[in-house]
């Protein structure tokens, strides 16, 4: 497969996943600004999660102050930003547009759809009901890959898309946990008495009925770092997101991507063999971090050794 057209199949799957893990933020947001808290700390845990997401210092830049209605339009509707929902799901369509003779007929027109339903999106975040929108980019999310498992043959552009979801889902769920995990106000406590927080997180990433069956227990900020982190098989874990990776990684493997694939196999075995207590042993922030600069770097592996050199989607 030319490296282009892996290019485009991978950044269009990463934008994609990109999208409704962004929403799920929002809904934990949103979820947040129903329980009974003073306003600032809502705004701290806004700070909390541009910071993880690595969007302050461009949020900084375009507004004054963080508050919760316009750290919302940056992150949803913005098209302006290259990081907001609507910019995402532009650059899938767009991406999905460079390689319409490889995907199915059925995945363009659901990616194609989705782009042109999100034009009646924008203009004042007030004006939208942020429970609906987010509602509806997770449902347009699990459509394109739903109709991607049912249509596209086995081959390498289907590892590569795969490849994108996987990437883009464990590196968003390390940022989800860290930004629960660090004070709202940016000072690196953890908030291990917030349980409602925490079962905010879970309802957001999909995870509090599973959370039930695998503990039958309260909810408690290790039980669901344990959760999100290691177990297996739970779809949105970094454990289980590695192993889709490594899977699809070695089925489009060629004689120079060796080192690549060993370097996933490594931080894959990290998640399949590792304790927590042992993983974590510095902090659990601090582990996240290490994870995410790994993925960083496994992502510009994958670049080099697949993609467009220098190309970002």
């Amino acid at each position: 497969m030319l490296s282009r057209t892996a290019d485009h199949l991978y950044w269009m799957s990463r934008y994609v996943e990109r999208a409704e893990n962004l929403a799920r933020m929002l809904d934990a947001h949103y979820r947040l600004s129903l329980l009974p808290r003073a306003p600032e700390v809502l705004e701290q845990g806004w700070n909390a999660t541009l910071t993880s997401l690595g969007m302050i210092d461009e949020y900084r830049q375009r507004h004054e102050a963080v508050s919760a209605r316009d750290a919302l339009q940056f992150l949803a509707f913005d098209r302006g930003h290259a990081g907001s929902i609507l910019s995402c799901l532009n650059r899938a369509r767009e991406n999905a547009r460079a390689v319409r003779g490889t995907i199915t007929s059925e995945l363009w027109e659901t990616l194609n759809a989705t782009y042109l339903e999100s034009r009646a999106f924008g203009g004042n975040a007030e004006y939208i009901d942020v429970a609906n929108f987010v509602e509806w980019v997770k449902y347009r999310s699990h459509l394109t890959r739903g109709v991607a498992n049912g249509t596209m043959l086995r081959d390498e552009a289907y590892h590569f898309v795969s490849l994108g979801t996987a990437i883009e889902r464990a590196d968003a769920t390390t940022r989800l946990l860290e930004a629960r995990w660090r004070d709202p106000g940016g000072r690196g406590e953890r908030l291990i008495t917030e349980a409602s927080e925490w079962a905010v997180l879970l309802r957001a990433l999909s995870a509090f009925e599973v959370y039930r069956k695998v503990y039958r227990e309260s909810v408690t900020p290790w039980r669901v770092t344990e959760l999100l982190l290691l177990n297996a098989g739970m779809p949105r874990s970094v454990h289980c997101s590695l192993t889709d990776l490594l899977r699809n990684l070695n089925a489009v493997q060629h004689d120079r991507s060796g080192e690549t694939e060993r370097y996933a196999g490594e931080l894959h075995a990290r998640f399949r063999y590792g304790r927590l207590e042992e993983l974590c042993a510095s902090g659990v922030p601090q582990f996240l971090d290490e994870v995410q600069r790994r993925l960083n770097g496994l992502a510009d592996r994958i670049g080099a050794d697949f993609l467009v050199a220098g190309h970002y989607g």
